[in-house]
């Protein structure tokens, strides 16, 4: 369950999504990547360090640069964990079962 908090946490930034949505599309080298998004090298390298933490991008060495790609069965598979928690059977209320007129003092 880690893994799926790791990568909704590292797709909670904007400059990390939009970085995912470009590598959807190419491989990009971190100097590619810096000039598509119009941020530093070094930004682009710690952001790249956490998606790749989070298992959301790998790297692949040609010749002297590093191209990045997206590892699309962890975003599959997080999708499909984000689903099945969306097709969670609903409960009655906690509120009603506990029988009290406050919502504070259940216990569910």
């Amino acid at each position: 369950m880690s893994e799926l908090f790791d990568i909704f946490k590292a797709l909670g930034d904007e400059s990390r999504y939009r970085m995912v949505k470009l590598l959807l599309q190419y491989d990009f080298c971190v100097g590619a990547l810096a000039k598509q998004l119009g941020i530093s090298e070094s930004a682009v390298s710690q952001h790249l360090k956490i998606l790749r933490n989070a298992g959301i991008v790998k790297g692949e060495k040609r010749g002297y640069f590093t191209h990045y790609y997206i590892d699309r069965d962890s975003l599959r598979n997080a999708a499909k964990k984000l689903a099945e928690l969306c097709e969670s059977e609903k409960k009655e209320a906690a509120c009603t079962k506990a029988g009290s007129n406050s919502c504070c003092n259940n216990n569910i």
